[in-house]
């Protein structure tokens, strides 16, 4: 992808800074741009680059890591990882890059962080969001993955017990069977062959989601573990695509659960994929996203 455009930077935030990716051209191009909140929280921009080919017909794109992970890591500050706090972030970056007019997608705890944004922010400009492998009640999506984990193997699901029971994350047997959880709904193992962007080293934002959501994503302890907005849904009047796996953490009840209560909404579900979808099926993913973009930027906003 070496003849896509890419300029990156810091926008100053709280007295730390915020590093943002931009593929294409923004300040020269007449196209809605794509602003994209990735997962987490403490995720990392990362796996976003596998969206860079949708700059290529001159629709910027733009990533960046929130506060806490990546080359934005901040650990030692429990009291910012919170909703609040990456919803200035989000309202800054807007201001600081000039975005008036946008698509905005969220994937997993950034679409948690999009619709709680339109919904309390209720901000001017954004054409469409788009909702990727996210949900809307941290509880449904909880007593969903615990569904999920009564097919695991016997020995799997008494580790996972166990660990609930105590509280003790720490064991082998745990970690092993959160892992299987994880690949069988989530991502990986990522080969030699996949993109570089998937592979590549990441500084994870450990403390935010420790302290934002909780050991793991199965039992929401943090400060999210509340959320839902399942009945708000509803105000949320702009268009709003929904993209979920067969096999995601976002079951096809978290999804539907989205889709019949957004006023204007379309569900794309991807046969076989999991958490990642646009990685385990990119040129699908990369299609139905420009199709609904190309759709959706005239809107009136």
């Amino acid at each position: 992808m070496t003849d896509i455009k890419i300029t990156d930077g810091y926008m100053p935030f709280h007295g730390y800074k915020t590093y943002f990716r931009i593929a294409g051209d923004l300040a020269g191009s007449d196209k809605t741009p794509l602003l994209l909140l990735h997962g987490g929280p403490g995720s990392t921009h990362n796996y976003f680059e596998l969206l860079d080919p949708l700059s290529k017909d001159g629709r910027p794109v733009i990533s960046y890591d929130q506060i806490g992970c990546g080359n934005s890591y901040l650990d030692g500050h429990p009291e910012l990882w919170k909703a609040a706090t990456w919803i200035e972030e989000l309202t800054s970056l807007r201001e600081y890059l000039h975005l008036d007019h946008l698509h905005l997608l969220g994937q997993s705890w950034g679409g948690m962080l999009a619709i709680e944004y339109l919904i309390e922010k209720k901000p001017a400009g954004v054409r469409s969001v788009i909702l990727s492998s996210t949900l809307s009640s941290s509880r449904l999506w909880s007593r969903e993955q615990h569904r999920r984990i009564a097919y695991l193997s016997p020995e799997d699901r008494e580790a996972i017990r166990k660990a609930e029971e105590t509280g003790d994350y720490t064991a082998p047997a745990y970690l092993a069977a959160n892992e299987h959880f994880m690949e069988r709904h989530c991502c990986g193992p990522f080969k030699d062959t996949d993109p570089e962007c998937l592979r590549r080293p990441k500084r994870s934002g450990t403390e935010a989601y420790l302290t934002a959501w909780g050991p793991n994503e199965y039992t929401p302890t943090g400060t999210l573990r509340d959320f839902d907005y399942t009945d708000r849904l509803g105000e949320i009047h702009i268009p709003a695509l929904i993209i979920s796996g067969t096999d995601d953490l976002c079951s096809p009840l978290v999804a539907k659960t989205m889709y019949d209560r957004l006023p204007d909404a379309k569900w794309e579900l991807f046969e076989g994929c999991r958490h990642m979808c646009y990685a385990d099926d990119t040129p699908r993913y990369l299609n139905v996203l420009g199709k609904w973009m190309e759709e959706k930027d005239t809107g009136n906003v």
